[in-house]
């Protein structure tokens, strides 16, 4: 696991322009505390640092290989699962090795097969590889999106790395974010390729990239299909449990140590059981949790969560034996400015979740000190169905994004109705959504014949989700994990998994009559009753109000001073009222409305954006 950072110049000698390659490559050193190195040629610059995990001697980056017509030269960020087999197929191909790790699988996959490398490839990976012989310059994402990429054109080449930050570190690049930015900034479409930032991109999921001196362009290596499914209910059950024991025992392989995220809902609690049934006899299972002061004693059931997490994680714990340790986070350190400077930091974007990106910031912080991979259970509800919304009505026919519908009618429009109602006026957020809801619902794949309208629709709220809606979690988790140097390993995004699910029937996915009933059917035997029973619950947020109290101190002190730009977006006649009002009369959205105005500024602090509105 590591970051990326790269230029391709096919106009300028950039071997001169080392001072500007080594400033994007260390806005990554978080993401690779380990090593570090740079590969400079006549026309393009490769960039990497390291963290190490497969392989730690031998995977040094970039990597070369030489041949008779010139270099071809790889950096790469994530894991290829499936590289010990690829190594034994290559060396059938006549392929020899000088190191063990996957890095080198996957430089030698490229001089095999070229541009048709992913297709070969199971795993979280975002790489670049410059091929000397012909002077081009491939960047290709994994399916599903989890390791992050991006480019920025310009008129002779490309920019790159795995995080706007390395760009931005170019002097080449203006630091503006129009409109359309702020548009996809608040409202929470996550429009595939769109970076915020004006001129760069995201490498889309399941993407090639192609830079030549002719110019770039794209190809869709992998996309969700339909397919019909075929196989009994019986079967899908039996078939998903094999799928997760094989992908779990994969994501196991490390060299250096790992553990578990573990919540106490069925997700975690079945990779947590799968990974210790694998590993029974062998090494004990570490897992953390985070938590927070006074939480199981004082919960209050509220419309996403009903229960606290620490019960059950604690009944998994006892089933599964694991090593466990709760990180009980206060106040205190989840107000605490530096961390959300940290976090805002870590995602290059002032996104308003405050409490839940922060606590896992910190939580992330205290595994690193034990572990340096972890598995979690993030994406299974994309996957399954597990969202309370993929079961109401109202917001699953609402004719937009279902999260949206149900999110808005439970906290308001949140953060961005605390915008000035100029600037509101200007985005235009309905119709920005309207329109990049019928883009993505034009993209939705469907059989031929298929008339059951349930299934129809279901069909269309699951791939709204895998393709838009878990991206902005996988973003969160790998940003605010890699900012800590932890590998996050996210066995329910494993390209088979997916595909397979995605076309089982919705009336198979929910045969129970319950959220995500195949997950349940298919690990329950390996988990405590109490927790195959548990009704979702999202990701944990604090309800100490002195945490809301320290929101409204530091919104007060900032409106104060008056010294942030990030105001003159903000409707500040709102945010005083917010401000004076008692923390227990303050609404869900308008404390994510105080997080969002923290965010804010923060960000115009911390990245000195230009606004052109």
């Amino acid at each position: 696991m590591c970051g990326i950072s790269g230029w391709v110049s096919y106009q300028r000698d950039l071997r001169s322009e080392r001072p500007t390659a080594e400033a994007m490559n260390a806005t990554m050193a978080c993401r690779g505390p380990d090593a570090q190195g740079l590969w400079l040629d006549t026309h393009a610059v490769l960039g990497h640092r390291r963290l190490a995990i497969i392989d730690l001697p031998g995977g040094v980056q970039p990597m070369s290989e030489h041949t008779p017509d010139g270099d071809v030269v790889l950096v790469y960020s994530g894991e290829a699962y499936n590289y010990t087999e690829l190594r034994d197929e290559l060396r059938r191909l006549g392929h020899s090795f000088r190191t063990d790790s996957d890095t080198e699988v996957v430089l030698h996959g490229y001089l095999e097969w070229d541009a048709d490398l992913p297709e070969h490839l199971n795993g979280m990976f975002a790489f670049a590889l410059w091929d000397g012989r012909t002077d081009r310059l491939l960047l290709i994402r994994d399916r599903m999106g989890i390791k992050p990429l991006y480019y920025y054109a310009t008129d002779d080449g490309i920019l790159f790395g795995s995080e706007p930050k390395a760009i931005l570190a170019s002097p080449f690049v203006s630091r503006t974010v129009d409109l359309d930015g702020l548009r996809e900034l608040f409202s929470m479409a996550k429009t595939p390729g769109h970076a915020i930032w004006a001129g760069m991109r995201e490498v889309e999921p399941g993407t090639v990239v192609t830079v030549e001196r002719a110019g770039l362009h794209t190809r869709t290596y992998w996309q969700l299909s339909a397919a019909e499914h075929t196989d009994s209910q019986q079967d899908t059950i039996v078939r998903v449990r094999e799928l997760l024991e094989d992908i779990v025992r994969r994501q196991l392989v490390s060299d250096v140590p790992r553990c578990v995220l573990l919540s106490g809902g069925l997700d975690s609690s079945a990779i947590t059981a799968l990974a210790a049934q694998q590993l029974r006899g062998k090494e004990t299972v570490r897992s953390f949790a985070v938590d927070f002061v006074g939480q199981s004693e004082n919960f209050i059931p509220d419309d996403l969560r009903a229960t606290p997490d620490t019960p059950y994680v604690h009944d998994v714990v006892r089933h599964t034996g694991t090593d466990h340790e709760d990180i009980v986070l206060d106040p205190e350190g989840l107000a605490d400015p530096t961390v959300r400077a940290a976090a805002v930091r870590a995602r290059d974007l002032p996104l308003g979740l405050g409490d839940l990106d922060q606590s896992l910031l910190l939580l992330f912080r205290a595994i690193r000190k034990h572990s340096t991979v972890a598995l979690s259970g993030e994406s299974a509800d994309e996957v399954f169905g597990g969202y309370a919304w993929f079961h109401d009505p109202a917001a699953r026919d609402a004719g937009t994004f279902p999260w949206l519908a149900a999110l808005e009618r439970l906290h308001g429009r949140g953060g961005s109705s605390l915008l000035h109602p100029e600037l509101q006026e200007r985005l235009d957020l309905p119709g920005y959504i309207a329109q990049r809801y019928a883009q993505a619902m034009a993209q939705v794949p469907h059989l031929d014949g298929e008339k059951d309208p349930l299934e129809r629709r279901m069909r269309e709220v699951c791939y709204l989700h895998l393709t838009r809606f878990v991206r902005m979690l996988l973003d969160r988790k790998d940003r605010l994990s890699m900012a800590t140097g932890l590998e996050v390993r996210v066995p329910f995004c494993d390209h088979r998994l997916v595909e397979y699910v995605f076309n089982t029937p919705w009336s198979m996915k929910t045969f129970d009559g319950r959220e995500k009933s195949l997950l349940r059917a298919a690990t329950s035997e390996l988990l405590p009753r109490s927790v195959a029973e548990r009704v979702k619950s999202p990701y944990p947020s604090t309800q100490d109000p002195a945490y809301v109290t320290k929101l409204q101190t530091q919104v007060r002190e900032l409106l104060s001073a008056d010294n942030s730009p990030a105001l003159d977006l903000l409707d500040r006649t709102r945010l005083r009222q917010i401000t004076t009002a008692a923390p227990g009369d303050i609404t869900t959205g308008e404390r994510n409305g105080l997080e969002r105005t923290l965010d804010l500024a923060v960000w115009a602090d911390l990245e000195d954006p230009t606004l052109t509105l």
